[in-house]
């Protein structure tokens, strides 16, 4: 009995391999399905790029004067207000001129009392002249009266540019404005006394005027090197105004960090002091390239590449870039390059690609070059390669 069990195990054996290979015959092994990864594109395009940046500032304006007395006093009046127009000569403010009309008095008093010694030595010296013609008087008596009246007449001298400084002070009383401008503020009120030379009124001319900005360290150089620069006003954005950079500061500013800059612009009927501007600065580069969007660059190991889009797959393809172009960058084209126009990019997800994976394109632009035509060809580019993926 027990041999006979034994002698049935090969046979059963041999029977469940049987059937395992019919059933691996009959099964069918499931086809792997590969990852086809969405993404954006874009068509590359010959540009020649610039670089444009903007910065806000306000209006100021070119010459401001800080007028104060030429002498110490009280104030009595204040002809103007803040924003006055005022003319070359108009009396701004007046200080109290009693004690300089004293004063004066009192220095033509002096100027009277010199001429009077002067007139007497004058007759008295002529006396002894013709003393002296008849030899009854010495040559050193009349030496001496001749030494009195230069004396005399010095005296007078002096006293007469007394009198004329006083009188000057006396006219300082007036504060008179010294160009034609505005008001732009009053830094001293009716009864306050000030010291010569304290600034109490300042006054701004109108004809010519300026954009102050603030420029960052890393851009100092594209302004001096600017194309263009056109001047935008917060109220009239439609209207631009051509600019010339004037001034740039060769020291940063201590709070902000950033390089004065002074824009000067042509008096306008619509700009008025203090309002808020915006400067767009242009300036091209020297070279031309492929133009891409930003978005397109793969940095890796201190590489920068773009993904090829080529058969429906992607191939990763290292890239230089010359120039930048708005928001776009400019990159070198050439076979040595390995780019040219009209090839595909991705544009986004480019950090989640490997190379060879294939990809289905959502969108395809052609990168934009600031004119109606360009844009138009890539939007039907888009569509096309859109649709044929």
């Amino acid at each position: 009995m027990l041999s006979s069990i034994y002698k049935c195990r090969p046979v059963a054996a041999l029977a469940m391999s049987l059937c395992a290979l019919l059933l691996a015959a009959c099964s069918k092994e499931e086809p792997k399905i590969e990852n086809v990864r969405p993404v954006r594109a874009a068509v590359l395009a010959e540009g020649a790029g610039g670089t444009s940046a903007e910065f806000s500032g306000d209006v100021r304006p070119r010459f401001e004067s800080r007028l104060g007395f030429r002498v110490a006093g009280k104030i009595t009046r204040r002809e103007v207000d803040v924003g006055a127009a005022v003319k070359k000569g108009e009396v701004l403010m007046q200080l109290d001129p009693q004690d300089l009309k004293l004063a004066a008095a009192a220095a033509q008093a002096t100027l009277r009392a010199a001429e009077t010694s002067r007139d007497l030595a004058s007759a008295d010296y002529k006396r002894y002249q013709e003393l002296r013609a008849k030899n009854f008087v010495s040559q050193s008596v009349l030496d001496t009266k001749r030494a009195a009246l230069r004396a005399a007449q010095a005296e007078a001298d002096a006293a007469l540019a007394a009198f004329r400084a006083q009188s000057n002070q006396a006219g300082y009383a007036s504060l008179a404005a010294d160009i034609d401008g505005v008001v732009t503020g009053i830094d001293a009120e009716v009864g306050q006394v000030v010291a010569a030379g304290t600034p109490v009124v300042r006054v701004a001319r109108t004809d010519q005027v300026e954009v102050v900005i603030g420029i960052p360290e890393d851009r100092v150089g594209d302004l001096r090197k600017a194309s263009s620069v056109t001047v935008r006003m917060w109220a009239a954005p439609a209207v631009a105004i051509p600019g010339r950079v004037r001034e740039v500061s060769p020291v940063a500013d201590a709070a902000t960090r950033t390089y004065t800059a002074k824009v000067a612009i042509p008096p306008s009927p619509g700009v008025r002091l203090g309002m808020t501007a915006v400067v767009q600065i242009a300036s091209k580069n020297h070279g031309a390239g492929l133009r891409a969007p930003l978005t397109a660059l793969h940095h890796q190991k201190g590489v920068t590449s773009v993904w090829l889009v080529e058969n429906g797959a992607v191939r990763l393809v290292p890239v230089q870039i010359v120039g930048q172009a708005g928001n776009d960058v400019l990159l070198e084209e050439g076979a040595k390059a390995g780019l040219k126009a009209g090839q595909t990019v991705v544009t986004a997800g480019v950090n989640l690609l490997r190379s060879g994976q294939k990809v289905r394109i959502l969108t395809a632009d052609v990168a934009r070059r600031g004119d109606t035509e360009a844009a138009a060809a890539g939007a039907s580019a888009g569509i096309s390669a859109g649709a044929a993926k």
